[in-house]
């Protein structure tokens, strides 16, 4: 899965302004797929090159021209071929987990700060999710609920296993 493949998805449900894309990034994402402003943009410019989507600019009274975005044909095509294809082997690339895995080498302070820092981070995306899934669940589809339900169970996994850990050392 790559950046360009998941704006294809977006675009396959209707066109987006880039602000629009990154929203949905924030919104939906969030817990699984990370995109800043900085990687959405060149990679819409590079998609459009590649004439996989199209850009319309629509003048807005006082503001800059907001464009917005269509996937093409090519696009679509693109679209159906990634969601026809295996899923890719997950990548995880986790700073907390190489901290944690370095800690022995850590004195027992920095580890515990680190280990509470990381809690209070899962159990704020966990209610996040919660509130995402309670708010949008009338219109998911069953596989965006499901994504969102992993996506909690992940979090309380993780949760309850530092919180046991913090306990140990209490």
């Amino acid at each position: 899965m790559n950046i360009q493949d998941v704006i294809l998805g977006l675009l396959s449900k209707q066109p987006y302004s880039g602000y629009e894309i990154k929203r949905h990034f924030e919104e939906y994402f969030s817990f699984f797929f990370d995109a800043s402003f900085g990687t959405i943009y060149p990679t819409l410019s590079k998609m459009e090159g590649l004439k996989l989507i199209t850009k319309e600019s629509i003048k807005q009274e006082g503001k800059p021209d907001k464009n917005v975005y269509t996937i093409t044909s090519a696009g679509s095509e693109k679209f159906r071929f990634y969601l026809h294809s295996p899923a890719d082997k997950e990548v995880l690339r986790s700073d907390f987990f190489m901290h944690l895995y370095f800690g022995d080498m850590a004195d027992e302070g920095a580890m515990e700060a680190l280990l509470r820092r990381t809690l209070e981070e899962k159990q704020h995306m966990y209610e996040d999710l919660n509130q995402k899934l309670e708010q949008l669940d009338p219109t998911m589809t069953p596989y965006q609920k499901l994504c969102m339900e992993l996506g909690i169970v992940q979090c309380e996994a993780f949760i309850q296993k530092i919180q046991s850990v913090l306990k140990s050392t209490d």
